[in-house]
């Protein structure tokens, strides 16, 4: 019998030639990401080596990234301090891929690891954040840890206890309709599995219409895959792979393209034509109630937010700009816009799209994830509702459990923005 992607990687990350569904592995890891929990980690691995007489270190200070992202900058003194104590944790450990509250470095921390190249196929990657299986976007095996656990990773350089998950298939094919993308399709994914479909799985993306994807748009889908309880997505490493890592990421290193067996198990197989598709959106307060725009057409709306690790990109704010150059956000709306990184806020500004968005009434953000998670910045009212790019809307998602926050496409979020509430994009306004 054959391997998934996930169980390839799983097998030579552990030196075995075959791994099977349920086997449990240690397998080496080749990236461990963290943020501002950090400072949670550092406490951690500290205590490992409490009374043991040695001196604390971290097992390849080359393997460790540390992204500073949640609450930048700093909105607490207690943030602040905790900040403190991450850098200086990373001076003295040698860790260089430690990107610091900078204009000219960093931002959101699945952004942050595609552009600078740290995330590569065929390689595993833990992050203490549940969004971590972004990362699998480039074809790596990219999976969510706990603090413990990655204290763990830190001292042996390897993740303990790992079960060989299961693997679901999604074939998407066709071509997308205008102003129906990848965020769409991964919403609707979403809602057929429910939250807990894909729980302790991977899902693996095939079929003409990931191949056709960019990068971007791959990094939706990986994304917002832990939503359906998924432990990791993968698009297995292609051609397009190739092309960001080395044009856009600069890496020159030998990559290694993991593909599946032709006779892989999976256990299930989801196939989707997405030209079938019209633009989704999750309503409050699950990501799993998923509709299709129709159906909540006409809901005011109070504060649009595009951006976050999900919808942040280049391509994202073209489309946002596009639709609003020269026309006027709606009075009563606020539009909150937070680049994933310093990269692409420059390119953004660059092409005039920072300026077409402030010139509509957009407010400029610096990257971050404040506003997505709630706790810093873009804080909703009582009784307000919210329409956002961003990948969760649990009650008190954005700071506040007497509000509402529907998920959807930057194309719905640019359509709403000018007429104040929520409208199909393909309608023109």
């Amino acid at each position: 019998m054959g391997m998934t992607v996930a169980q390839k990687i799983l097998a030579r990350a552990s030196g075995l030639p075959f791994v099977k569904v349920g086997d449990v592995v240690e397998p080496s890891v080749d990236m461990a990401m963290s943020h501002e929990n950090t400072a949670l980690v550092i406490n951690q691995f500290l205590e490992v080596f409490k009374g043991t007489g040695l001196e604390p270190k971290v097992w390849d200070p080359a393997k460790i990234a540390v992204i500073f992202d949640h609450r930048v900058p700093a909105e607490t003194a207690k943030t602040a301090t905790n900040q403190k104590k991450v850098r200086e944790f990373a001076g003295a450990q040698g860790i260089e891929k430690f990107h610091d509250v900078r204009g000219d470095e960093g931002g959101i921390c699945h952004q942050v690891m595609a552009e600078e190249g740290y995330d590569r196929p065929g390689h595993v990657i833990v992050g203490a954040d549940s969004h971590t299986t972004s990362h699998g976007a480039l074809g790596a095996l990219a999976f969510g840890v706990g603090a413990t656990e990655m204290a763990s990773v830190w001292t042996l350089g390897r993740a303990v206890n790992i079960q060989v998950p299961a693997t679901i298939k999604v074939v998407a094919s066709g071509r997308f309709n205008d102003r129906v993308t990848p965020k769409d399709l991964i919403l609707y994914l979403v809602g057929a599995l429910t939250a807990e479909g894909a729980n302790f799985k991977v899902i693996e993306f095939h079929g003409d219409a990931v191949r056709n994807m960019a990068t971007s748009g791959r990094l939706v889908l990986c994304n917002m895959s832990v939503e359906a309880g998924a432990t990791s997505g993968i698009v297995p490493a292609d051609q397009e792979t190739v092309r960001f890592l080395r044009d856009e990421a600069g890496v020159t290193e030998p990559l290694d393209l993991v593909q599946p067996d032709p006779d892989a198990p999976y256990d299930r197989v989801i196939e989707v034509d997405v030209s079938t598709l019209a633009p989704q959106i999750a309503c409050p307060h699950t990501v799993d109630n998923v509709k299709p725009v129709g159906a909540v057409a006409g809901t005011k709306v109070h504060q649009i937010v595009i951006g976050s690790c999900t919808n942040g990109r280049l391509d994202d704010l073209e489309v946002a700009a596009t639709r609003l150059k020269g026309r006027t956000i709606a009075r009563g709306v606020r539009m909150l816009v937070f680049p994933a990184s310093w990269k692409i806020y420059k390119d953004a500004m660059t092409r005039g799209y920072l300026a077409d968005l402030i010139d509509a009434g957009a407010v400029v953000m610096n990257p971050g994830c404040g506003c997505c998670l709630g706790v810093h910045q873009g804080a909703l009212g009582d009784g307000e509702t919210s329409l956002s790019t961003t990948n969760r809307n649990f009650k008190g998602r954005m700071g506040n459990p007497a509000s509402a926050v529907y998920l959807c496409s930057p194309a719905v979020a640019a359509a709403s923005a000018i007429t104040g509430v929520i409208t199909d994009p393909r309608e023109e306004v």
